[in-house]
């Protein structure tokens, strides 16, 4: 009887051993199915950011290819050398003009602009000490930025004769480029950030993405309309580093980009980043200004209110 008893028993705890593995098994495979579509949905949303500015970036890199080979078009054609063209003289003029006045380079000197957006950062200290040292003056378009460890890189830019200009308040495109309330609204918290911590008045402007960005869900003329009636001007660039096109690019790539394409301007506006992550854009640096202040006629300055505009979008 006893034996049957311990028999009975120990079915009873086998069984009560299986229900409750079986409860675990039930509720690790709950946690499961909520966890894994939450944990994909956020590496896809991060993924997605990603992709997204990467697909801006070459988009605007393309803009850029289109005004070049228009640019050449022109000077082509001004030259005599293109009469089949099929160019709208006034309309390929108007780029021309904005975007390089003397491509014909009648003018031997290449004005070149170093100028560093997204700023600042960790390596914004670098790329001060480095222009420090080699006595050049650069163009920083920042972002807001409250931290207590950057607000003296705002008063150093400044302070050491560089040009501040503005990026944006959030660099979030979908908030700046919302409305033109929204743009005006980010604008001018960043304007107000910057006379506060450096006594400057900024009066130029680098849109997110550029002028020639295809994700505004304003018409970007009504926002060039608005800086006008600001009285602020905007630059974009003729030459990129391409140091912010998803591929992290060496040093020496990131020289080559630049100083490759110098040459086809009489104005230059460098595009560069000083980013967080931009680590390989500080390397490239030095090697940028060795190469440009060993050329004969190029100057390296900041841009200033008689610097030629380059500009991605004309109005």
């Amino acid at each position: 009887m006893s034996e049957q008893k311990d028999i009975a028993l120990a079915a009873r705890e086998k069984r009560a051993k299986r229900v409750q593995n079986l409860k675990k098994a039930i509720i690790i495979s709950l946690l499961l199915a909520i966890l894994l579509p939450i944990l994909l949905c956020i590496i896809l949303f991060v993924r997605m950011g990603h992709l997204e500015k990467e697909l801006e970036e070459l988009k605007a890199e393309r803009e850029l290819q289109k005004v070049k080979e228009s640019n050449a078009q022109v000077e082509a054609a001004l030259s005599g050398q293109s009469s089949d063209a099929g160019l709208e003289s006034g309309e390929s003029l108007k780029v021309f003009a904005q975007g390089e006045t003397d491509a014909k380079k009648e003018v031997k000197t290449t004005k070149v602009y170093l100028t560093f957006d997204d700023g600042p950062s960790g390596n914004t200290k670098a790329i001060l000490d480095i222009l420090a040292r080699y006595q050049v003056h650069g163009t920083f378009f920042v972002v807001g930025k409250e931290g207590e460890a950057y607000k003296p890189l705002y008063r150093r830019i400044v302070e050491e004769g560089h040009t501040i200009g503005m990026h944006s308040y959030s660099h979030k495109y979908q908030e700046v480029y919302a409305s033109v309330e929204a743009y005006a609204q980010d604008l001018t918290r960043l304007q107000e950030y910057i006379y506060e911590l450096t006594g400057t008045w900024s009066r130029i402007y680098r849109f997110p993405g550029g002028s020639s960005n295809t994700v505004s869900q304003v018409d970007m003329e009504e926002l060039i309309t608005y800086l006008n009636q600001q009285d602020i001007d905007y630059f974009d660039w003729n030459v990129s580093s391409l140091d912010a096109t998803g591929r992290k690019l060496s040093a020496e790539e990131i020289a080559e980009n630049v100083l490759n394409n110098i040459e086809d301007y009489s104005t230059a506006v460098v595009l560069m980043h000083d980013a967080d992550d931009k680590t390989t854009t500080v390397e490239a640096l030095p090697i940028i200004i060795e190469a440009l202040q060993a050329m004969d006629n190029v100057e390296i300055l900041p841009i200033t209110d008689d610097t030629v505009r380059v500009q991605h979008v004309l109005k």
